[in-house]
């Protein structure tokens, strides 16, 4: 009987839920009809009307078009936020969905300082623009600057007729008369997604597999090259100076050092991936500086495997060679974290966040090494004041060992 009334109500939310969402998504999408339908066009040649648009929720734009599905044609135009100066692009993706495999219409100032209006594929990353012919036929192209906005006319023939695409839109500056490639963080990656032409539904990406693995390959360096090396090294220099710490502060300085190449080697791998799939864009300090890190860490482990016992006579050479090493691994690592950064773009304060990071273990590094000297020479003053210069006997022999570090 309880259970029973525990079920009733539960039903009954959940129809409610339902219901709220099914008034509630249309009204959505009527709201994003307004937004755009209030925009005022004017393609040249005459006023056009268009029965549908939609708001593109990136870059300031808004996408408006005729589907004529006896012809299957589509009378379309794409008004972006621009400067008169810059350049707009819109286009499809028949065979998958982003940017690469899209083929678009581009528009920007000519050397005259008229628009020019370009059917061009892009085949890359970094493509490089020229005027062709699409897989679909594009007739009555034009464009035009006005209300700091550009906006490109075109009618379409929807390759296989169909009405659900995926497509992109962009913006970005001229550099000698010529499109230069748009940033490739924040808004300017996000700019894509499906569009149905018959009726009017439309969806926008998340930032796709791409982004969540340039953002998991920035967190995975971040947190062992740029957080986990300094740390190790730290507790290695200045944790072996108390006795009580001693042997955990090598057991600690390993487990750090390890975990902190295990999760750096994943992060590295992440970005070649990364790399490998970016044609035509090169960071190529970043790239050098991780494959040096990478190398260089590698001879840190394998280093450990053959470390001499103390009294060899080759371990002072060793040493020599692992700490410089070390410090040169934690130096390239904090610099290539801050070039990462750079490139990858996030919001400032995770920039700030990693910088107060580094701030506060260089200060718990200069406290630690003021606190460690001053032991150091405390145990070194008294373990020369309680050893006799004639030993106990008067002769030099007999006296307690030196009980220095």
């Amino acid at each position: 009987m309880s259970s029973t009334k525990l079920i009733a109500p539960t039903l009954c939310a959940l129809l409610l839920l339902a219901l709220l969402q099914a008034l509630l998504a249309p009204r959505a999408a009527a709201q994003q009809q307004d937004a755009c339908a209030s925009v005022a066009l004017s393609p040249p040649g005459g006023n056009k009307l268009y029965t549908s648009c939609n708001t593109l929720p990136k870059l300031s734009a808004s996408l408006h078009w005729s589907y004529h599905p006896a012809a299957g044609t589509l009378d379309v135009a794409f008004r972006a936020a621009q400067s008169a100066s810059g350049w707009v692009g819109w286009g499809l993706n028949p065979s998958g969905s982003g940017m690469v495999g899209s083929e678009v219409l581009l528009a920007f100032p000519g050397s005259d300082g008229a628009l020019a209006v370009y059917t061009t594929k892009i085949g890359s990353y970094t493509p490089t623009i020229r005027n062709e012919t699409l897989s679909f036929p594009v007739t009555a192209r034009s464009a035009q600057y006005s209300g700091g906005a550009m906006t490109i006319y075109a009618t379409l023939l929807l390759p296989a007729n169909a009405t659900r695409m995926s497509h992109v839109w962009q913006a970005g500056s001229v550099a000698g008369g010529i499109p230069v490639t748009h940033p490739q963080s924040g808004d300017n990656v996000l700019s894509k997604g499906s569009i149905d032409f018959l009726s009017g539904e439309s969806t926008v990406a998340s930032g796709g597999s791409r982004l969540r693995r340039k953002n998991t390959h920035g967190v995975l360096n971040a947190v062992s090259w740029g957080v986990l090396m300094p740390t190790g090294a730290i507790i290695a220099r200045y944790l072996k100076v108390f006795k009580s710490a001693d042997p955990a502060w090598f057991y600690l300085h390993i487990a750090c050092q390890l975990s902190a190449y295990v999760v750096g080697v994943a992060g590295w791998g992440t970005g070649l991936k990364l790399g490998s799939e970016s044609v035509g864009i090169s960071y190529r300090v970043h790239r050098n500086i991780g494959i040096t890190l990478f190398c260089l860490a590698t001879l840190q482990v394998f280093a450990l495997l053959l470390r001499p016992n103390k009294d060899n006579k080759y371990r002072i050479y060793w040493n020599a060679y692992h700490h410089s090493v070390g410090y040169a691994v934690i130096s390239l690592s904090v610099v290539n974290v801050f070039k990462g950064l750079d490139i990858l773009d996030p919001e400032k304060k995770w920039k700030n966040t990693y910088t107060g990071v580094i701030i506060a273990l260089g200060a718990v590094a200069v406290v630690l090494e003021a606190v460690t000297w001053v032991i150091v020479l405390k145990r070194r003053s008294s373990s020369s004041s309680e050893k006799p210069h004639h030993g106990a006997n008067g002769n030099g022999y007999g006296g307690r060992p030196d009980q220095g570090v």
